[in-house]
């Protein structure tokens, strides 16, 4: 009976220690699920940018918005464009080729000087014509002076010699007319010419040329050879808007920027808002003439302000006051016991002093942040 009381022993050992293994792989196991699971977590809330404390608020100056008055202001584009009264129109009067040309597009001409010449036919009919009228003049005197004679001896009437003389009455106008016709075109009655000169009728610029060499133009027709423009007084025409237009009125005064000269500053009088919208971005045409301090040129773009009839209270505060973030303008304004609030600005014109107008968003006499910048980085840290 040993070996038998020996096997026993043996076995009772290896289940001793498999199940004591299987105890502590459990307990091993328990203590991992205990220590496994979401730590916990604390919510630090960000400071509101509307409504914020500091700690030391007395570093930050703060000051009062001012009172400042003035006339509300609209700022529209425009184009410099001709008085189209003072566009004058160069014509022929005769119809030909062109042989010479002694102008071109943008220059400065004078009065009566010479701009083109034409070859035309048309001083070959004249002449023709003005021949045959002092051929049938010089008849018609002749018998007028027979008539006259014959009248003295009591040979014709009166009425014949009523006739005669007005004969001779209506060939001295065909002749009068036919002359006058010849010197329009510019040639000579006693030595004429095919060729007619054109000179200009005014001064000013040449804006407009429709003519080259050896090119056709028709007599009185469009389309003109050339165009002389006054460039000593000029238009601009603006395009403002339907819900603007309240504050233009014919007579008034703009303020005039040219964008090529912005340092320039020029007053134009308010002559035409036009009577039509446009249907598309439903705009009226305003026209504003001034003199031309001669900077400007035909096409140039342009700044306009109006002035409104009306003064206006708005405030005013140091620009450093104002905090220019995400494309919008903000003021700090400080509500007690180390709280301050950020409210939103509208910004105008800035004016002497480091000052800058706001049209909304506070009144004068409202408290401020001297140094909006400075507190943002405060609070930002």
């Amino acid at each position: 009976m040993n070996w038998r009381t020996a096997v026993f022993s043996v076995l009772c050992a290896g289940v001793s220690l498999v199940g004591g293994s299987c105890g502590i792989s459990v307990k091993a196991q328990q203590q991992g699920a205990d220590n496994t699971g979401p730590a916990h977590s604390t919510v630090v809330p960000d400071v509101d940018a509307g409504h914020f404390k500091v700690e030391h608020p007395e570093q930050f100056r703060c000051v009062t918005a001012q009172e400042y008055l003035a006339s509300p202001e609209l700022n529209v584009t425009g184009v410099v464009n001709p008085d189209v009264s003072r566009q004058v129109p160069v014509i022929s009067l005769a119809s030909g080729r062109i042989v010479e040309i002694h102008a071109r597009l943008g220059d400065m001409v004078k009065k009566g000087q010479l701009l083109f010449k034409v070859r035309s036919t048309d001083i070959s009919g004249a002449f023709s014509d003005y021949r045959k009228a002092v051929v049938n003049e010089e008849l018609s005197k002749v018998q007028l002076d027979r008539a006259k004679l014959l009248f003295d001896d009591g040979a014709i009437p009166r009425s014949s010699l009523e006739v005669a003389q007005n004969a001779e009455d209506d060939a001295q106008v065909d002749l009068d007319t036919t002359a006058e016709h010849l010197r329009l075109l510019g040639s000579d009655l006693k030595h004429p010419t095919g060729i007619v000169d054109v000179y200009a009728p005014v001064s000013g610029v040449i804006t407009d040329q429709e003519i080259t060499n050896s090119a056709g133009v028709q007599a009185l027709s469009a389309p003109n050879p050339f165009t002389i423009s006054d460039m000593s007084h000029l238009w601009v025409i603006c395009d403002v808007y339907e819900n603007d237009l309240a504050q233009v009125q014919v007579g008034e005064f703009a303020d005039i920027r040219l964008t090529a000269y912005p340092d320039k500053l020029l007053k134009a009088r308010i002559s035409n808002i036009g009577p039509i919208l446009d249907p598309n971005i439903r705009t009226a045409k305003v026209r504003l003439d001034l003199d031309n301090p001669g900077l400007m040129r035909l096409g140039m773009f342009v700044t306009s302000t109006f002035h409104g009839p009306r003064v206006k209270r708005y405030a005013s505060i140091p620009s450093s006051a104002i905090l220019h973030l995400h494309d919008r303008e903000w003021v700090y304004s400080p509500a007690g016991n180390g709280y301050y609030r950020r409210v939103e600005v509208t910004g105008g014109s800035m004016l002497p002093g480091n000052m800058q107008e706001i049209t909304s968003g506070i009144e004068p006499g409202t408290e401020v942040v001297s140094d909006a910048l400075d507190l943002q980085h405060t609070v930002s840290e």
